[in-house]
């Protein structure tokens, strides 16, 4: 076909077709819809992010970590279990797990991976459902730290922006700093380190590549993939994070095969809030000083008084002897081990994390409380024998009658009032009806004592009677203090259970508490003084170093160092003389020391109290409601050991020093059976003992038992203390009345008022006055008269009687008999005197 030059057409340039054209219009008007969208979503959400405080970031909840006196962190309370640490102290493998697990391009990208958001739009496209995120660390952190929990495009655009900021204030590695404390790994553990800790037993610093792939892959369903709750799902997430690290180039192939072949390794699951009774008192008291968001939340460090090492033993020495007990023969009462079987099902629900409550336990219970004489501070507390069954505190809140164990406290309330150690108190039969230990009728001294051969021994001193456990003689001594001496007296001793105003109070028959008896105890090696009160935590600092609680420090004067000494003379014997085959059963080297032990009616409660001269430890054993543990069942037995395992645990660490005599006590040789100074027949009959006296309490005289010096129960007052007769009325205030004429008087003065009747006789000078004559010793007279010469003027009598012979006196040798010793004068005289065998022994064998 021709056509007209005119009527060619031209070809049109490639950039002037109209796809072309269409195609740039397309992008040109999409580029320009973006740039408005991103301004107004600049506009929008950049102004809103500004308004978030980015110091928050690094304000989270953490636990609040308990350090031993040593420094050693022993436990942890909390509301989010989170240990927050530096990034220095975060292993490289750890970081390398995150990134190959939560976000590839971590170190490249500025907040948000948009390569990621493509890559996972593409993906969740393909599935047909949201199943891959594109968040990247920056952005998980932000919706953490904001609780940004909304599902919704605003919450994500606003996450993004906020993230730019985050990145924009914040180094990389800042930022995954915090996102590793802040992320929840499950199982009740925030952040890497608390993970760490509950999942291994270690600090995040020494995680292995298996152990950080394990955590890394916890982040995607960290209940659900939990090691313990589903071990298979853990394995595989765990081998998913090896195989992309190695994918990424951070590891070489030897070392992912060698990583895949490893075990998990989590350690036994516990319940991080069932620990123990010493961890428990410290979160009391700490809320107490804090309150308790601040406590609770604070992250604060809590340095405190106790000794992990003491504590273990104690825990251990005390378990180990309920589990003997358990297997005693005569022993017939529900075991651990019964209670454990039968409530398996409730401890597994325990260890993972639940809450449940346990029958109360029947089996037999103990306490231990060991203290710092010096401050008053808690060594090592075990209140029961599982925290588990019972978080009932028995070393606190636990009121059991001491029994023998209290007789110390009598003896150093008689020595506070005057009463002196060598004081002779009678070792007899005693009618129980004064002490109703157990009922009204029978005697005292058939329970209590502990040995099975009790016998009575007569008169002894006060020291060897409490030494020696010898009730009979312990109540007479109770008899002599007076129950309103004994209750000041354990009042300023740091007990505050009320002292019964009976008799069998004497032998600790008022419930008490170990802690305030542990606390008087320590009066002895003390020389009188005590710690105002027992605490456990020293002071509290926050993440800074700043102060904010620390316990004030103050001891109290209770009695004088003498008397404090003289009672650590009885209980030196008790320990060393009455218990020493026990103590040598235990291995307990020799040093400073004293102790008691004690046992209350019928078995119930088993107790020992003990002390160096740098710590005091009591033991209690017994059941919640109480019953007889078996019959012997003796605190020398049972309680003991506890104590003797504890004290050799803290030799080491707390080195025993002497416990010093005051200048003022002198050691007088003075008679078991008079209380008087030994004389060489006391000797001779054995009966010689040394006790500790002050000037004013050495005996001045010597022994009127042994010998031939007769006793004087005269006592010698000094001259200001006799009586001085003083009017009854006070004169001074009444005026005397004034005579003003004479006395009016009858006639005759019949009342002789003026002249009393022998001043009216006239004088009468003819009286006779009869003179003796001397006679003859062979002479008789016929009266008395006769011999006598009259005066003149008086007639001779005569008389008519027979003649008396008057004979002479002729000397004898009277019977001269002595004084002899009778009844005890501090029985009461209302009953009679009881001359009864000591009873049979016990067959506790049996």
């Amino acid at each position: 076909m021709n056509y007209y030059s005119w009527e060619k057409s031209e070809k049109r340039p490639w950039y002037r077709r109209g796809w072309l054209m269409l195609l740039v219009s397309f992008l040109m008007l999409g580029t320009l819809g973006g740039l408005v969208g991103y301004a107004y979503l600049y506009y929008r959400f950049a102004n809103q992010v500004e308004g978030f405080d980015l110091s928050k970031l690094e304000k989270m909840e953490s636990a609040s970590v308990i350090y031993d006196r040593n420094g050693v962190e022993i436990g942890k309370i909390f509301i989010q279990n989170r240990l927050p640490i530096h990034y220095s102290d975060i292993p490289k493998t750890m970081v390398n797990a995150i990134v190959a697990e939560e976000d590839n391009r971590f170190f490249e990208h500025h907040g948000v991976d948009y390569f990621g958001v493509l890559r996972a739009a593409i993906s969740n496209y393909r599935q047909g459902r949201i199943k891959q995120g594109a968040s990247t660390v920056t952005q998980q952190l932000a919706r953490n730290s904001f609780d940004l929990r909304e599902r919704s495009i605003q919450r994500k655009i606003l996450e993004m922006f906020l993230a730019h900021r985050i990145e924009r204030h914040l180094t990389k590695e800042k930022i995954m700093e915090l996102y590793l404390n802040r992320v929840y790994f499950g199982s009740g553990f925030y952040g890497v380190e608390a993970a760490a800790m509950g999942y291994f037993g270690k600090h995040a610093g020494s995680l292995n590549v298996s152990e950080s792939a394990l955590l890394a892959g916890l982040l995607k369903s960290p209940n659900a993939l939990s090691p313990w709750n589903n071990p298979k799902g853990a394995f595989g997430v765990r081998d998913f994070v090896l195989n992309r690290m190695y994918e990424l180039g951070f590891m070489n192939k030897k070392e992912c095969q060698e990583a895949l072949q490893l075990p998990l390794g989590v350690q036994k699951r516990s319940n991080p809030f069932k620990v123990s009774y010493a961890i428990d008192l410290v979160r009391q008291q700490a809320i107490a000083a804090l309150g308790y968001q601040r406590a609770m939340n604070g992250g604060v460090r809590i340095d405190t008084t106790l000794d992990l090492h003491l504590q273990q033993v104690a825990e251990n020495a005390l378990h180990q002897e309920l589990d003997r007990i358990d297997l005693t023969k005569g022993y017939d009462h529900e075991t651990y081990a019964d209670y454990h079987a039968r409530h398996r099902g409730l401890e597994e629900i325990v260890a993972k994390g639940g809450f449940v409550n346990f029958p109360t336990p029947g089996y037999l219970q103990g306490a231990v409380l060991t203290i710092d004489n010096h401050t008053g501070g808690i060594l090592a507390l075990v209140g029961g024998r599982d925290f588990m069954h019972s978080e009932y505190n028995r070393a606190l809140q636990g009121r059991r009658p001491p029994g023998t164990l209290f007789t110390p406290l009598v003896a150093a309330a008689a020595y506070n009032k005057g009463i002196f150690p060598g004081e002779v108190v009678d070792d007899s039969c005693m009618d129980n009806h004064y002490v109703m230990i157990g009922g009204e009728t029978g005697i005292l001294g058939e329970w209590g004592v502990e040995c099975v051969d009790n016998g009575y021994e007569g008169p002894m001193t006060s020291h060897e009677a409490v030494a020696r456990g010898k009730n009979a003689a312990v109540v007479r001594l109770g008899f002599l203090t007076g129950t309103d001496a004994l209750k000041q007296f354990c009042a300023q001793a740091g007990i505050h259970a009320p002292v019964r105003e009976v008799s069998n109070a004497y032998l600790g028959s008022s419930e008490m508490e170990l802690d305030d008896l542990t606390l008087a105890f320590s009066l002895f090696p003390g020389e009188g003084s005590r710690p105002e009160k027992l605490y456990t935590i020293k002071k509290i600092t926050d993440a800074d170093g700043s102060l904010l609680f620390e316990t004030p420090l103050k001891r109290l004067d209770v009695i004088s160092p003498e008397v404090a000494f003289q009672t650590h003379s009885i209980l030196d014997d008790a320990l060393h003389h009455t218990d020493a085959s026990e103590i040598k059963k235990e291995n307990l080297p020799l040093f400073p020391s004293g102790g008691k032990s004690g046992t209350a009616y019928d078995f119930t409660d088993a107790w020992f109290i003990g002390y160096s001269s740098e710590v005091t430890c009591g033991v209690w054993l017994g059941f919640d409601k109480p019953q007889k543990i078996y019959r012997g069942a003796f605190g020398k037995d049972l309680a003991l050991p506890v104590w003797a395992a504890v004290m050799n645990a803290s030799l080491t660490t707390f080195p025993p020093k002497p416990i010093t005599r005051p200048s003022s006590l002198h050691q007088e040789s003075i008679c078991r059976s008079s209380g008087l100074r030994a004389t060489d027949a006391c000797y001779e009959a054995n009966t010689v003992v040394a006790e500790y006296a002050t000037d004013a309490e050495i005996p001045t005289r010597d022994c009127d038992v042994h010998g031939n010096i007769s006793p004087n129960y005269t006592k010698d007052y000094e001259l200001e203390e006799w009586p001085r007769a003083v009017s009854a009325v006070d004169l001074a205030p009444i005026s005397p009345i004034a005579v003003t004429g004479p006395t009016l008087l009858a006639s005759a003065d019949a009342y002789q008022t003026l002249l009393p009747p022998l001043a009216q006789q006239p004088e009468n000078t003819n009286i006779p006055v009869a003179k003796a004559i001397a006679i003859d010793e062979r002479s008789t007279i016929s009266e008395p008269a006769a011999a006598i010469a009259r005066s003149p003027g008086l007639e001779k009598s005569k008389s008519t009687k027979k003649p008396i012979p008057v004979e002479k006196a002729i000397p004898v040798n009277p019977e001269v008999r002595r004084a002899e010793r009778v009844r005890p004068m501090d029985l009461p005289s209302a009953l009679p005197v009881m001359n009864l065998p000591s009873p049979k022994p016990i067959p506790f064998e049996e």
